[in-house]
């Protein structure tokens, strides 16, 4: 089994589950000559855990909520395509649903964390959004 599944932190492990589910939907709707939208959703779905990934190594906090916030907007395209392939009836009600709860799942945690990190560590905000304290 893949050390990120088993890793400690549930952002890691749920993002690369998802980016897992997403690589085999794309794969049926490859078989289904659907290629433009699904690729869309395999680049946004796989996207998401390379950010959150990229985040563990942040050299701050202010840099760890950016990239944790770029995963959140992924989360959200991944949703947009889930709907678009739905509702023109390449993927059916059960995998949508599945997909739609995971990537809503992911945005829970995400905002979760990036709220929290926010709150605790980067007190005042400038122009650019929140910056870290001189501590």
């Amino acid at each position: 089994m893949n050390e990120l599944l088993n890793n400690k932190s549930v952002i890691v492990a749920k993002s690369y589950q998802f980016a897992l589910d997403i690589i085999k939907v794309q794969k049926d709707l490859s078989s289904k000559r659907e290629y433009v939208l699904s690729k869309q959703l395999l680049r946004s779905g796989t996207s998401i855990g390379a950010n959150i990934n990229e985040a563990t190594a942040s050299p701050s906090k202010k840099d760890f909520v950016n990239k944790l916030s770029i995963a959140s907007k992924e989360a959200r395209e991944s949703l947009y395509w889930l709907n678009l392939l739905h509702d023109t009836g390449f993927i059916d009600q059960q995998s949508f649903q599945l997909l739609s709860n995971k990537s809503n799942e992911l945005l829970k945690i995400l905002s979760s964390i990036i709220l929290t990190i926010r709150e605790k560590y980067l007190l005042k905000e400038d122009e650019e959004g929140y910056v870290e304290p001189n501590s």
